[in-house]
Formats: structure tokens, sequence, C-alpha cells
């Protein structure tokens, strides 16, 4: 019933696991302002409004698909020898 106490959870994610991905979604987030300020200059600001969120939005999702997995992989769980 006590089996808890017989492995030991560790988790090895560093920063520089996740680097990538948070650059990745930072040029995604880039590239949607720009074409929200290119969709700005003509005649309908709402377009450009719903571009960008539209983006950011449908994004948000794939982000912390990649975040979560990748914690999960950063996850160990190893034995603890008993010391009785």
């Amino acid at each position: 019933m006590n089996n808890i106490e017989k492995y030991r959870i560790n988790c090895t994610l560093t920063f520089g696991d996740i680097y990538g991905q948070i650059i990745v979604w930072l040029v995604v987030v880039f590239l949607s302002v720009a074409g929200g300020v290119a969709l700005w200059t003509s005649s309908n600001q709402v377009y450009a409004l719903g571009a960008i969120a539209l983006i950011v939005v449908l994004s948000l999702p794939f982000l912390l698909f990649a975040f979560v997995t990748t914690l999960l992989n950063h996850i160990e769980v190893s034995p603890v020898e008993s010391t009785n």
C-alpha cells in the first residue's frame, strides 16, 4: 500500500529545453502583428485585429501542447533503495 515511498520523482527540465519553442511562438506572434499592421493600412481595421487575434488564439493550444509534452518527457521516476 505504501509503494509511493519507494520512488523518487525528478524533473530535469531546463530553460534550454523550451527556449526554441518560445522563439518559434514569438516569431509567429510578430508575424501576425506584422500582417495586422499591413492590413491596418487598408480601410478595414477590424480585419487586422481579427487576424491578429485569430492567429494568437489558434497558436496558443499548440504552444501549451508543446510545453506540456516537453515537461512530461523530462519527468523521471526512479526507484529508491530501502534503508531498512
